[in-house]
């Protein structure tokens, strides 16, 4: 029996990609497991595994196409003795897959379901477009009566899932997409629609300009910055922070560091004292969970590296328990392969707070815009010699740098998130207990 090898989701965020190279070739025999495919996602080119034994009955996608959406059949898989030229590609192979709902495929693993002798019912289309349901929810939406077209899904890209169907099951039908849509332009005047990309570019005609496509990474940051602007409450806090103390004690460590070659940043000191600090304030070290909010455990933190086209927020897991000679090393080593491409996508993927650091530009000070899930997200700027009033009431001079707390208000309230950043200013203003 034929079967439908699918272009994978190979991160959360990876809504299309690049099948940039294939390793085998159609006639070739495969087993679970062998290595068929590279595939570039928004963030890196990863390595596509086959599940399933057999042979490539036909190349459907051509190595170097870009755009491929997720869950588009790439190839077809054929059992051996079965030939192409047997099957009507005409009409879709079969993508069966396991009864229970599925799980997020780790990172470099094919999503491709196993095949089974029962093929699920063929797969509702809704407006030209597939809807995507496993094969249990198609059949208790079959049994119930149930229109899948107006259901929406929650499983992974909005696939529907057994609950979903379950759900729907216990509410009155919907109103046809149609009467919804006169109902909506009745209560509402229409939005007026953005511009084209041709519009817009009509508007330069005559001047002089570069078109710059825009790739994954560039696409999916765009997307999900929108959403997070759009969707998250931001509220913010700023506080300043006198550093003199910091750069002196730091100063003193990379002497005594030195000779292991070890040079600490005042970034390595912002890092352990954000995750110092989600200890403290236990409350704020949390996720938004769309109808939860998920409380974390351990301090991980997220630091944003500005790589080519784009950037990267690898995560530092278990930052409150590391040394700063320890964190120094690891960030090191994780912003140098991001800017390669060659995280993995766990090591990019969680945490509940984000550090953006952009006073080595000499950024005085910023909003950053939170990224979901985290809960928070804390924009740093340049360290800067000041005058001031010293606790004595005299005029001093001292290096004083300014930082904003951007909150997502869903998780963490104002007073909540001002002992979050009053913790954080108390590490940085008294590194010494960093180091307690």
């Amino acid at each position: 029996m034929a079967t439908e090898i699918l272009m994978p989701a190979l991160s959360p965020t990876m809504e299309e990609g690049t099948l940039a190279k294939w390793l085998v070739k159609e006639g070739d025999t495969v087993s679970s497991g062998d290595i068929i495919a590279e595939i570039e996602t928004d963030k890196a080119t990863m390595e596509f595994e086959a599940v399933d034994e057999g042979v490539i009955g036909k190349i459907l996608v051509p190595e170097g196409t870009s755009g491929v959406k997720v869950n588009t059949p790439i190839a077809i898989l054929v059992e051996e003795g079965e030939s192409i030229d047997d099957i009507d590609i005409s009409k879709p192979a079969t993508t069966p897959e396991p009864a229970s709902e599925p799980a997020q495929a780790p990172a470099g693993a094919s999503t491709q379901p196993a095949k089974t002798d029962s093929p699920a019912p063929a797969a509702p289309v809704a407006d030209g477009q597939r809807i995507f349901a496993s094969p249990l929810a198609r059949r208790i939406a079959r049994e119930k009566g149930i229109d899948l077209t107006t259901i929406k899904g929650s499983g992974p890209h909005g696939r529907i899932v057994k609950a979903d169907v379950e759900a729907a099951a216990g509410k009155p039908a919907a109103a046809p997409a149609s009467t919804q849509a006169a109902q909506s332009a009745q209560a509402s005047p229409s939005a007026p629609a953005s511009p084209s990309a041709d519009a817009i570019a009509r508007l330069y005609e005559g001047r002089e300009f570069e078109e710059v496509a825009l790739d994954g990474m560039r696409k999916t940051i765009a997307a999900r910055l929108t959403e997070a602007k759009q969707t998250i409450p931001h509220f913010y806090l700023r506080r300043s922070v006198r550093l003199d103390a910091l750069l002196s004690l730091r100063s003193q460590l990379n002497k005594q560091l030195e000779s292991r070659g070890v040079k600490l940043s005042v970034n390595d000191f912002i890092i352990k004292a954000c995750a110092l600090a989600l200890q403290d304030v236990p409350d704020a070290n949390a996720v938004w969970a769309g109808d939860r909010i998920l409380k974390l455990k351990p301090s991980d933190v997220a630091v944003a590296v500005a790589v080519e086209g784009g950037l990267f927020t690898p995560v530092l897991k278990d930052a409150h328990l590391k040394t700063l000679s320890a964190l120094s090393s690891e960030m090191k080593d994780l912003a140098a392969r991001a800017r390669n491409r060659k995280l993995a996508p766990h090591e990019y993927q969680g945490g509940s707070f984000a550090i953006s650091n952009l006073g080595m530009f000499g950024i005085e000070n910023f909003d950053a815009v939170i990224n979901p899930p985290h809960g928070a997200i804390l924009a740093v700027g340049a360290g800067i010699k000041q005058p001031i009033v010293k606790d004595d009431g005299e005029l001093g001079v001292a290096t004083v740098m300014s930082m904003t707390l951007s909150v997502d208000h869903r998780v963490i309230d104002g007073a909540l998130g001002a002992q979050l950043l009053q913790a954080i200013v108390g590490y940085l203003e008294n590194p010494m207990t960093m180091l307690a």
